[in-house]
């Protein structure tokens, strides 16, 4: 029998997670319009800085990719073009983004998107011994070693912080 604890259901990403054993923890917080990572960060008592951010972001051929940013952090478009050899990186339009993603803005996981996109990880990330990153929904961030990164999304390392 299970344990009883707040049910939290499942997500393309939980799901991907647990099909590749993949081990995380689950931290369900009071989500706000806007709040961005400060938020999630206050709410899981954790610095922004090893909260991650997803960025849904296109090149110049509308050809999408995702960033994953320390929350306390922005990407340098410039500086990331120049690393992954394209002339111009810009953020998608929300509507857009939820297209390639499947999730909903402020609930975006870089993990069981609907579309496979290149994944590229600001290196640091990787330096950090846990992250939280979005599970798939407004509200929820998983906890991760950030090696899962590397291991399941192919997630290549890139100097792009501001």
């Amino acid at each position: 029998m299970l344990a009883k604890k707040e049910h939290v259901s499942e997500t393309p990403a939980t799901q991907l997670l647990r099909k590749r054993g993949a081990v995380f923890t689950e931290h369900p917080y009071a989500y706000e319009d806007h709040g961005g990572t400060a938020v999630s960060s206050r709410e899981l008592g954790v610095e922004e800085h090893v909260v991650v951010k997803t960025l849904v972001m296109q090149d110049e051929q509308a050809k999408p990719l995702i960033v994953l940013m320390h929350g306390d952090k922005t990407v340098s478009t410039k500086n990331l073009a120049r690393q992954i050899a394209c002339k111009s990186v810009e953020p998608c339009k929300p509507e857009v983004a939820q297209r390639h993603s499947g999730y909903m803005i402020g609930g975006t996981s870089p993990f069981g998107t609907k579309k496979t996109m290149p994944v590229y990880v600001e290196a640091s990330i990787l330096d950090l011994e846990k992250i939280y990153l979005n599970g798939g929904r407004r509200g929820y961030l998983i906890g991760i070693a950030p090696q899962l990164l590397v291991d399941l999304l192919s997630a290549k390392p890139v100097n792009c912080a501001l």
